[in-house]
């Protein structure tokens, strides 16, 4: 039963006792309960008379100090501002709060709550698969080839050469090439094919060679000797000789090859024209549909491999972002000045958040209340504190009835 129901029965169980007892024979109980009831009904009728007064005037009528809310309305919302501001929710409480509360502790806990739970890690790797599917890779592709042309028209492809030219030499890989190359050639000059072909040159330009006298006739002589076979069985060793000669570190021939190398290599990387061409060349490439193409197809292969990784954790549970999170956390809590300077860094801009706009407080209750008519006020006065309200007028009642007995007892004593 509601309160306000309830001090309304009481109020007319006191009245129809009244008029009751009126009717009945006198006799000493009759006087007894008359005298009761006479006084609850005055004490309910006093105590529904105080109650209404506070949020309206008792029976519309315009009685001096009733409707004392509504005519203190502008006391009463700067009495719950200053509440709110100075008592409630003043600024100080708050900063103390905020200073004692582990703000970082407090944030991880709720995390490893959420992400402990399988539907939790089911509906964030379905977010993020939806995101990665959303993704506009198309209109990523121009962004990337104009990030990518503007660093290079700013790049000092010179520079950036002769530091990896001088690191190749530093490291000997220019030498290490060197071997490479030695290696390849001595393998395809091993080779029957290549002697066939050497001998088969080596016969063919002899045969061009015009020499006349004593010479002429010596040199007819050697060559009417030898066949392309020979001749290709003599360059073949001339050849693989030469190249385990080069093998040897200490041969003046390889230092010097290494040498000119070298040389060669840091009028490449000093040669501006060259450089300039290739940079004008890789910016002509990069902006082209091909370029655009290929980093297409580079982002739709990233972006199919991340759906596949995602649905495979999916089905997983979501198992491996969980491993990913507590790999994090682990990692994160060995960093603890990097934590203690970010909780700090986070507390101050609370704290700081708080001194700024701590008067929007009482600006917020202001206006919410200012929005209200006065109908609406009283409404939700009544249902926040009416009900105890409406147990003063019981209890006005009951002991206004316990006190009319007691005083009719000392009148008939």
């Amino acid at each position: 039963m509601k309160s306000r129901n309830l001090a309304t029965i009481s109020l007319a169980v006191m009245a129809c006792g009244f008029l009751f007892t009126l009717f009945l024979p006198e006799n000493l109980a009759v006087i007894l309960l008359r005298g009761g009831f006479e006084a609850g009904l005055v004490g309910g009728i006093a105590d529904w008379f105080a109650v209404t007064a506070l949020f309206r005037h008792p029976l519309g009528l315009r009685i001096p100090h009733t409707s004392l809310l509504l005519k203190n309305r502008d006391k009463l919302v700067q009495s719950l501002i200053s509440a709110m501001e100075n008592e409630l929710l003043n600024k100080e409480s708050i900063e103390n709060k905020l200073r004692r509360i582990n703000i970082i502790a407090l944030g991880a806990t709720a995390l490893t709550r959420y992400f402990s739970r399988r539907s939790a890690r089911a509906e964030l790797l379905e977010q993020l698969k939806g995101f990665v599917l959303r993704l506009p890779a198309e209109k990523a592709v121009p962004l990337i080839q104009s990030a990518a042309a503007a660093y290079l028209r700013e790049a000092k492809l010179g520079e950036a050469a002769d530091q990896i030219a001088t690191r190749l030499m530093n490291d000997n890989r220019d030498v290490a090439a060197l071997d490479y190359a030695l290696e390849g050639i001595s393998s395809w000059s091993a080779r029957p094919e290549t002697r066939a072909m050497l001998g088969r040159i080596a016969s063919e330009k002899l045969a061009e060679v015009k020499l006349g006298g004593l010479k002429g006739m010596a040199f007819q002589a050697f060559v009417g000797f030898v066949d392309a076979d020979m001749l290709g069985e003599m360059l073949q060793g001339m050849v693989q000789s030469t190249i385990r000669d080069f093998k040897q570190e200490d041969n003046p021939n390889r230092e010097q090859v290494i040498r000119e190398i070298r040389v060669a290599l840091f009028q490449l990387m000093s040669n501006e024209e060259l450089i300039g061409s290739l940079k004008n060349w890789a910016l002509t490439e990069l902006q082209g549909e091909a370029a655009a193409a290929f980093l297409l197809e580079q982002l739709e292969g990233l972006r199919s491999r991340a759906v596949t990784l995602i649905e495979e954790d999916q089905a997983g549970g979501g198992r491996k972002l969980l491993r990913l999170y507590a790999l994090l956390v682990r990692r994160i809590s060995q960093e603890k000045e990097w934590l203690q300077t970010t909780e700090d860094r986070i507390r101050g801009t609370l704290i700081s958040f708080v001194e700024a706009n701590h008067y929007r407080i009482g600006h917020l209750v202001k206006e919410n209340l200012d929005q209200m008519d006065d109908a609406s006020l009283v409404k939700m006065l009544e249902e926040k504190i009416g009900k105890d309200l409406q147990w003063i007028r019981v209890n006005g009642a009951v002991c206004g009835f316990v006190v009319g007995l007691g005083l009719t007892v000392i009148q008939l004593f």
